[in-house]
């Protein structure tokens, strides 16, 4: 039998990040993923202080971004590669009174580390953007596809991953510890996603599923090196290709892309960008969503070397650092975790 400290189901955003943490403070582990979620790899990568629909503050955007950037620093230099590419995102104006909305928001001292006081006068000619732009500071992508790609391979390497599927009748829990086939656990984290529908230990935590499209797209002319955020986001991602989503749809829970998406985002897309172009990849995930829009993070009732690290939704990039270390302080430090992230917010709302 192999002893660890701790096994980790899912390598996503949450599964990595709890794996940084775990390696900051020299905890063993090994990691069960098998690829079948794939919001994390689709996901545009965008982290944003600030919900540009209506110019207000993340939940918690400051303490966020001072524990993620480190964390994908962290990676970079350990894995010499770049996965943080740090530049401003511009909020499309579509009338006065949006600029007007902006400058109201600019004022309010938790967004002014975040919002630049000045329109940006568009001077691009394949962007429609009379109206000018307002630029979100702070702001940036992390590659979560190249990410998981060379975090997998690194933890390869160290033969610190199994890609299998976990099985979860074949998991033993004591009072000591955990046992699984030839491996003995302090603890197990599952940060499975939405694939923690199928875990018997958790199925129950109100986890809703957000179906979400994204396009990729080859625009020679638009000469964009940053995101725009309008009736959609397009992103920058390098040599004249873009990300461009993103759909929400909670009745379908496949991976499989959709032909009403595609259209969607290509109808919304063509109303702010003039230039031709041509879409070259089209996929799809379910985002970990909750209907308080905020993590599920918690030990399980009764099995207490279970725990669950979910829920991240759609900014897993900027939350999943944050409550990967929430999470390890509760468990090795009895650290109580804070109610608004705590699955037991939702007790006595479970069968």
């Amino acid at each position: 039998m192999k002893n660890v400290d701790y096994i980790i189901v899912g390598c996503g955003l949450a599964g990595i990040s709890f794996c940084e943490v775990l390696k900051a403070y020299n905890k063993s582990f090994i990691v069960f993923d098998d690829a079948s979620q794939q919001s994390s790899i689709v996901a545009a990568g965008l982290y944003n202080p600030v919900i540009l629909k209506r110019f207000s503050e993340v939940w918690k955007a400051k303490e966020q971004l001072d524990i993620a950037l480190p964390t994908y620093a962290k990676i970079e230099e350990e894995l010499n590669t770049q996965v943080d590419y740090q530049h401003p995102i511009y909020r499309r104006f579509s009338s006065i009174e949006e600029q007007n909305l902006w400058f109201t928001a600019s004022d309010k001292p938790a967004l002014e580390p975040f919002l630049s006081a000045e329109i940006i006068k568009n001077t691009n000619p394949y962007i429609d953007a009379s109206f000018g732009l307002g630029e979100v500071l702070q702001a940036g992508r992390v590659d979560t596809e190249h990410l998981i790609s060379v975090y997998k391979k690194d933890l390869r390497d160290k033969d610190s991953i199994r890609e299998d599927a976990f099985n979860y009748e074949a998991l033993d829990v004591s009072e000591i510890d955990c046992a699984y086939k030839d491996l003995t656990a302090k603890h197990i984290v599952f940060a499975e996603g939405y694939g923690v529908k199928k875990n018997p230990y958790f199925n129950h935590i109100p986890l809703n599923g957000t179906k979400g499209e994204v396009l990729t797209i080859k625009a020679p002319k638009l000469k964009l090196d940053t995101a725009i955020k309008s009736s959609v986001f397009i992103i920058s991602i390098g040599d004249d290709f873009y990300k461009v989503g993103s759909t929400y749809e909670w009745t379908d829970k496949t991976n499989q892309p959709t032909e009403k998406a595609k259209e969607e985002l290509l109808t919304k897309l063509k109303t702010f960008i003039t230039c031709d172009f041509e879409v070259v990849e089209h996929s799809a995930g379910i985002r970990p969503t909750v209907k308080d829009r905020r993590p599920l993070v918690g030990r399980h009732q009764e099995h207490k070397h279970l725990y669950v690290l979910n829920g991240l939704g759609t900014r897993g990039v900027m939350i999943g650092p944050y409550v990967a270390k929430k999470l390890f302080n509760f468990i090795e430090k009895d650290i109580a975790l804070d109610s608004e992230i705590d699955i037991n917010r939702f007790k006595d709302d479970l069968p």
